[in-house]
């Protein structure tokens, strides 16, 4: 289910022995979403959503998928790109 107004603009690539692998920039319908991060977690890669800190020192997601559905579909695109 590739939804074409979903596109990976930008991948940049983080060097090193870091568990961060890279940033990674969306285009949705003309928006750009940047700031998502390919991780490498204890069960392999998965892509984190763009966050900030908070003043209390706690980091907050600033995008939410609506369903499961558009986080799979989301994080399948990501992936599939970074590996590449």
């Amino acid at each position: 289910m590739e939804n074409k107004a979903i596109q990976v603009s930008r991948i940049y690539r983080v060097q090193g022995d870091s568990k961060l692998k890279a940033f990674v920039d969306l285009t949705l319908d003309g928006i750009i979403v940047k700031g998502l991060r390919v991780v490498d977690g204890s069960k392999g890669l998965f892509v984190s959503m763009p966050r900030h800190q908070g003043k209390d020192g706690k980091w907050y997601s600033t995008v939410y998928p609506t369903t499961k559905e558009i986080q799979k579909e989301l994080s399948n695109l990501v992936l599939a790109a970074y590996q590449e």
